[in-house]
């Protein structure tokens, strides 16, 4: 026997879920696209190792957008121009975010200890990937692509269906007295 608190925690869990694998399909999409790009930029130009990671973030950060507007959170779509400019305003504001701690990690390896071969570089661009990541996916669900409302009508759980309504009162279908018609006086 479930308690009237079980479904709505386990769908809650079921959904968060399913946010996790969504954001992490587009998440892995954008990491390939992240060091494809960043591998490509280093073995055919003379750029330094954060200056070519910070190119390829920001098409991974191209990427991720476009994964995560018509992809992971579609259903959570602003419908008005006002909203969609907050939107991708705030999108870009926390994907700056994850771009300076990525990078900052491949940064303090490079220069700070400087660990910069080309295994060394991937290593620690995937780790600096791996904590932004965190912090991105806290950013984009609570500030950017935010949960829709949920109607009030959908409050119940299937295993406690919403009880009938109470019927209808059948009207009352006497007819209303006819006023009998005064007698002429002459």
């Amino acid at each position: 026997m479930s308690t009237p608190g079980d479904g709505s925690v386990l769908e809650r869990v079921r959904g968060l879920l399913r946010e996790v694998a969504k954001f992490g399909a587009v998440g892995g999409l954008g990491v390939l696209v992240n060091l494809g790009v960043f591998n490509l930029i280093r073995s055919t130009t003379d750029l330094q190792v954060v200056r070519a990671s910070v190119i390829a973030t920001v098409v991974a950060i191209v990427t991720n957008y476009l994964g995560f507007r018509y992809f992971a959170y579609r259903d959570r779509a602003q419908s008005d121009p006002a909203g969609r400019t907050r939107e991708l305003v705030l999108f870009m504001a926390f994907s700056a975010i994850g771009l300076v701690i990525e990078n900052g990690v491949l940064y303090v390896a490079t220069y700070g200890f400087g660990w910069d071969g080309p295994v060394a570089s991937n290593v620690f661009k995937f780790i600096g990937i791996g904590t932004a990541t965190v912090f991105r996916f806290w950013s984009y669900r609570t500030w950017v692509f935010k949960a829709l409302p949920v109607a009030a009508s959908v409050s119940a759980t299937p295993a406690e269906p919403m009880p009938e309504p109470a019927p209808l009162p059948k009207p009352d279908r006497r007819p209303e007295p006819v006023p009998e018609p005064e007698p002429a006086n002459n």
